[in-house]
């Protein structure tokens, strides 16, 4: 008796969608990279260092990274260097000029849905303005990012907090500023959270954060690299003020990149790369 082709072509399809549902979604590659500007640095100038960055970045490959410190100058570098990525930004005082919170992604992987910045100060919407008794204008850069294979959605944020030890304060103020934007967030869409924070996971900004995100250090169960992550061009880190912050997401690993040749290094401070797993991949529609 002859199968109907109708019924066939049913099962066949009825097989494809299975399939594909039971395929497993890839993870998201996640870094931090504080680039340290082109400051008179020695033997760890930029020009001494740009392609050993450029060579870090190509080996661990992320989907999508921040930086902080970042010079336009060193941004339209890396991209020229690796043409399969692009990256935005804005100078934290407006404009192009000083430093900038520059946000790198795969544009072969993903697209940008929208994008943004903000400023922590009591006037976020302000470019260069700055409050709490700091001395330089801190900001967020933000974008939706959508996956082009899969359609994954997730919000990605950017920082770079105060650095002096008598900014705490305002470090906290920082932190509660990038949490209410996170709040206000679709909540089933995954967040990240990447930056140079300035201060250690037993600070009050620490915790405020860690209230809606997870730390993708501590909760990952593979690790490499050590904990700390600023070195001063010395390799021998004291402090681990270089995070990765998730909602939606659980770590896999996160590894702290120590690369080097010789006494130059990429950065004073050594990149941070998370491996993510969505935790409700069908579920990240704003």
């Amino acid at each position: 008796m002859r199968t109907p082709l109708r019924w066939l072509l049913a099962t066949l399809a009825l097989a494809l969608a299975f399939t594909a549902s039971a395929a497993p979604v890839a993870p998201l590659r996640v870094m931090t990279f504080n680039v340290r500007t082109p400051s008179p640095d020695g033997v760890n100038v930029w020009e001494n260092r740009r392609e050993l960055f450029v060579r870090t970045v190509r080996d661990a490959d992320p989907d999508v990274f921040g930086t902080q410190e970042l010079h336009k100058e060193q941004g339209d570098y890396v991209v020229a260097k690796l043409p399969h990525y692009a990256w935005f930004g804005e100078g934290r005082r407006g404009g192009d000029g000083d430093e900038h919170m520059g946000v790198f992604y795969r544009s072969d992987r993903l697209k940008v849905i929208t994008s943004g910045n903000f400023w922590l100060s009591d006037t976020p919407d302000v470019p260069g303005s700055i409050s709490w008794g700091h001395p330089f204008p801190r900001m967020v850069t933000w974008a939706l990012f959508e996956r082009k294979a899969d359609g994954q959605r997730f919000y990605f944020f950017n920082t770079h907090l105060p650095y002096r030890d008598q900014d705490e304060d305002a470090r906290s103020k920082g932190a509660k500023e990038i949490l209410g934007r996170l709040e206000a967030l679709p909540k089933n869409v995954p967040i990240v959270l990447t930056g140079d924070f300035n201060t250690s996971p037993a600070s009050h900004a620490h915790a405020l954060l860690t209230g809606l995100l997870t730390d993708a250090r501590t909760s990952a169960p593979e690790h490499a690299g050590p904990d700390k992550t600023f070195h001063n061009f010395t390799g021998t880190p004291d402090q681990r003020i270089d995070w990765i912050l998730t909602r939606g997401f659980t770590a896999m690993r996160a590894d702290t990149i120590t690369v080097h040749e010789g006494a130059v290094y990429p950065s004073d401070h050594f990149p941070v790369l998370a491996v993510l797993r969505w935790n409700d991949p069908k579920g990240s529609q704003p």
